[in-house]
């Protein structure tokens, strides 16, 4: 495969690049604040994984083949536009983009160069690890905000939110509340594994170490089997999410009823 690989093709809206042999990066630049739309989740960000996991099994493939002890070893970062330090990504282009965990065979990286919120926060959550700047050099939060504009939670949202953190006062926290976490406080409370001081370029170099660190656990081929079977609970909560509903709907619904 011939890097770097721009996706889509008559619009990129991602660019998948491979540094290394056992590293991919996706960079999202959609606009100024990588909003995830329908475009960039469908045509940009699911045939990047697929390139990459395609990528990595051929790898892994001749290791096993050879019995290169070496070998099959991998890891994908995922990072906001690295010619700036303001957005990770601002979250879904609402109502129509509802992103799915993928549960990938190599360990995930969420390189969190700037503001996370919404659809971005759980994109970020969908990644094992998530890397941060620690907003010393310029602000960076992390919210799910949708309780202050009146848009509903999908399922799948909810879902995802419950399998990463059990605490149900860090669930209200970042649901219910809308909490705006600053890098420090998402720290402190478990929704972040590194903290970094810096710019884009400073949190990019501290996810490639934990790249390398975990990239080694690649190996074996199974990461993304045990983490479907880990996550398996979540994957049949997602498959319920089947009706979109909104605050319009659900009051017509109360109006039929009382």
């Amino acid at each position: 495969m011939s890097y770097p690989l721009s996706l889509p093709a008559d619009g990129p809206l991602i660019t998948l690049t491979h540094p290394r042999s056992s590293l991919w990066i996706i960079e999202l630049h959609n606009g100024i604040d990588n909003r995830l739309t329908l475009d960039l989740i469908e045509r940009g960000l699911k045939p990047a994984l697929d390139a990459v996991e395609r990528d990595w099994r051929e790898h892994w493939r001749t290791a096993q083949k050879n019995k290169d002890k070496t070998g099959g070893k991998g890891a994908l970062i995922i990072v906001g536009k690295r010619s700036q330090d303001k957005f990770f990504s601002n979250g879904l282009d609402l109502p129509n983009v509802i992103p799915n965990p993928n549960f990938f065979p190599v360990p995930t990286i969420a390189a969190i160069n700037g503001h996370c919120y919404a659809g971005g926060f759980m994109l970020s959550l969908v990644c094992d690890y998530r890397v941060m700047t620690d907003g010393s050099k310029r602000n960076a939060w992390m919210c799910m905000n949708e309780v202050h504009f009146g848009a509903p939670w999908p399922l799948s949202f909810t879902a995802i939110l419950r399998a990463k953190f059990g605490d149900h006062r860090l669930q209200r926290k970042i649901a219910l509340e809308g909490h705006r976490f600053t890098a420090k406080e998402a720290y402190h409370d478990g929704l972040l594994d590194y903290l970094v001081v810096g710019q884009t370029t400073d949190v990019l170099a501290k996810a490639e170490e934990v790249a390398d660190k975990f990239g080694t656990n690649a190996q074996g081929g199974v990461w993304g089997l045990i983490k479907s079977n880990l996550y398996r609970d979540t994957l049949v909560t997602i498959g319920q999410d089947l009706r979109v509903v909104n605050a319009t709907i659900a009051d017509a619904a109360a109006r039929s009823r009382l």
